[in-house]
Order: structure tokens, then C-alpha cells, then sequence
């Protein structure tokens, strides 16, 4: 097949988002398939400069920082990142050829807000929600715009897992949600041998997006969920380090902070800053606690594949996988510090335990087939 992800690397610039898209495009590749990355912003390129702290229009610095991404990985000629007046990569016309031919536009996260006649090219169109509950309250509220763009799409993906369970709020009305998983190429994420490191590590954005309110109900960000532990170094000899990216001094609670915009900046320096990690310590989006969607961290995955155990906030990961050894959940200080301890206790099972979850759950071989069968179906 001939597929084409479209997604926001070059707007964010940082690795590890630049690493959610890549799981797919060296995933699908591996599977024998031809891939192409598409970026479109739109009316303008509006950016965020790390290097210099400020807002850029420049087309050449989202651009040279997709073709520096994605290059390293055999992607050369194979990506392209426009405006409606500017281009940088493929040409348009060579674009056009390829939605022209191609079996298949997958929209990640970001809708593609200006629809072009070529994206009705392609013989099948989805999208893929990586923000459940957000995603589905916004459009719900009315959202028109971001509804009208995903409208686009024959079939919705997402990866909240439980957003038809019970106890769920989400609403999904004339919509249906197709489950999926994020996905991660193990061949780029090896087991971590003999590692010596000492801390649980977290990658973070403070309050990235706004709190979304829903039939009175406040769901918000992960601010509101890390200041319930924000003392937890003081209760454990554990020590914890997280790449940040937020105004907030956490140090004086005993945290060892590294500005995550450097440590993670590119894709090379996000595996490295995982891999030098003991395990994962995660806090979700206090939306995500609240509607419990069974939401799972791109991130978690990288670590799971690199053999590291994960401690995260549940969502409602308990109902749909096995946690206990390699992913073990917390709701409250008591769990996090009886999570630490089973870690630390028996280290090398848990690590055998995480690559296992990501051969089993997480492989681009598991996840991506299932992801076309029913996107094409």
C-alpha cells in the first residue's frame, strides 16, 4: 500500500513528538509498505523557536527540523511541510501525485484544517484521537471546526480504550470510535542492557492546553493531578528526575528537574534521555483520571520496548491490561510508594515483564495490520 501520515512535527518541535510519528512510518515501512509524512499548517507557519524563545513564520525552521527527524530514519524525499502558499520537501506536484495514487491518509492528532482537493485523493481517509475524552467533549460542546475537519474521514480511531464502558463519560453520539493502541517499532527501541540508572523519570508539559468543560464538569490538565504528589520525593528514598516543560520550580519539593525542550529536543536525545531512565513515573491529565477512558502514554510504550517498568496514574488501564508486573497503576500515595517498592524489589522481572507488554500490546507488528484492516474494511 501507499500511505501518508499526516501530523505536527515540525509545529512542535521536540522529540517526542517527532518519535509518535515515527512509530507509524517506520512501522508501516517494515510491514513493506510505502510511506510519505505530510504536514500542513495551513494559512501560516506559526511556531515555537526553542533556540531563540520566540514565535517564528519562517517556513525553513519547522521544515529543516521535520527533514532533520525524519532523514536519519530513510525517510529523504519523503516528507513535505506547507502552507497555502509555501512548501518545503516533496513539491506539490509530486504531493499530489502521491495522494493521487495512495491507498490511504492517516490524521493524527492534528485535524488537517484546510481540506485540499488532493486530500480526497487517497482511497481511504482516517483519523486517529490521541486526546480521548478531550477530543470527543470539544466536538460535543461544538466545536464545529474541529468536527467539520475530522467529518472528513471515513473512519475515527482512538486510543482511549473503555470510551463505551459504564462508568465512562465521554459521549459519542454520531460518532464512532474505532479502538487502536499507539504503536512502537522495536527494532529502534532495543532492551536497555545491564542498566545502572538510578531514576524514575518522567517527560511532561505542565498545562500544555486549556481545561475543557462538560455538562458542568471541569476536566483538566496535568497540573491539577501532579500537585496532589508533588511532596512524594519527601515520603521515598527513590529518587525521581523529570524533563519538564513548564514554568513550575519543582526542585524545592525535592524533584530533579531538566528543561525538557533540551533533554528531548530531538528524536536521538528523547531515546536517550528514556533509556537512561530506571523506570517510568507518570502523572496523567487530571481529565484523564476523571473520565478514566483508558487512556495509555506514547511515551509508556518506549519505555516498555526499551525494558523499563512504567508507574503511571490508571485511567482504567486495569480493565483492558494486565498490570502488576512491568505496568503497575496508582490512584493515590499509598500505591505509588507499594509500586516503587515492587519495582526496585524484583527489578529484573519487571523489566522482562515491560518488553513482553510491548512485543504482545504495543508492536508495530500487532498494532498497525489491526490499524488497517479495519481502516480499510
Amino acid at each position: 500500500m501507499t500511505i501518508i501520515v499526516a501530523g505536527g512535527i515540525g509545529r512542535s518541535g521536540l522529540g517526542g513528538q517527532a518519535w509518535a510519528y515515527l512509530q507509524y512510518l517506520i512501522g508501516f515501512r517494515a510491514l513493506g509498505h510505502e510511506v510519505y509524512y505530510l504536514e500542513d499548517c495551513g494559512e501560516t507557519s506559526s511556531v515555537w523557536n526553542w533556540d531563540l524563545e520566540e514565535w517564528t513564520q519562517d517556513l525553513a525552521f519547522p521544515a529543516a527540523y521535520v527533514r532533520d527527524c525524519l532523514e536519519p530514519f530513510g525517510f529523504e524525499d519523503k516528507w513535505v511541510y506547507r502552507t497555502n502558499t509555501e512548501c518545503a520537501g516533496m513539491s506539490l506536484d509530486r504531493l499530489k501525485g502521491v495522494c493521487a495514487k495512495a491507498d490511504l491518509l492517516i490524521v493524527r492528532a492534528i485535524p488537517l484544517w484546510d481540506w485540499r482537493p488532493e486530500y480526497d485523493l487517497p482511497a481511504r481517509r482516517i483519523f486517529i484521537d490521541v486526546d480521548p475524552g478531550f477530543t470527543q467533549m470539544n466536538i460535543a460542546g461544538g466545536d464545529q471546526g474541529f468536527a467539520g475537519a475530522i467529518r472528513h474521514c471515513e473512519r475515527l480511531f482512538t486510543i482511549g480504550q473503555r470510551l463505551s464502558a459504564p462508568d465512562c463519560p465521554v459521549p459519542t453520539a454520531d460518532w464512532q470510535w474505532l479502538k487502536t493502541l499507539p504503536p512502537v517499532a522495536l527494532t529502534e527501541w532495543p532492551v536497555v542492557s545491564a542498566p545502572a540508572a538510578t531514576h524514575f523519570t518522567s517527560i511532561m508539559r505542565w498545562d500544555g492546553f486549556q481545561d475543557t468543560s462538560y455538562q458542568g464538569q471541569t476536566y483538566g490538565q496535568k497540573d491539577r493531578e501532579f500537585a496532589r504528589f508533588i511532596d512524594l520525593p519527601a515520603r521515598t528514598s527513590q529518587p525521581f528526575r523529570i524533563a519538564l516543560n513548564g514554568p513550575p520550580d519543582l526542585s524545592d519539593h525535592g524533584w530533579e528537574i531538566v528543561p525538557g525542550e533540551l533533554v528531548t529536543r530531538t528524536p536521538q536525545a528523547y531515546r536517550q534521555f528514556v533509556q537512561q531512565s530506571r523506570a517510568e513515573f507518570g502523572v496523567a491529565k487530571h481529565g484523564y483520571v476523571q473520565m478514566r477512558p483508558g487512556w495509555f502514554s506514547d511515551r509508556s510504550v518506549c519505555y516498555l520496548a526499551s525494558g523499563l517498568p512504567i508507574l503511571v496514574q490508571d485511567t482504567g488501564l486495569s480493565d483492558w491490561l494486565p498490570t502488576g508486573e512491568g505496568v503497575l497503576t496508582f490512584q493515590d500515595y499509598s500505591e505509588i510508594l507499594n509500586g516503587v517498592e515492587k519495582i526496585n524489589a524484583a527489578y529484573e522481572r519487571h523489566r522482562q515483564a515491560a518488553r513482553k507488554f510491548a512485543e504482545e500490546y504495543f508492536s508495530t507488528e500487532k498494532v498497525l495490520p489491526a490499524l488497517l484492516e479495519a481502516a480499510m474494511s
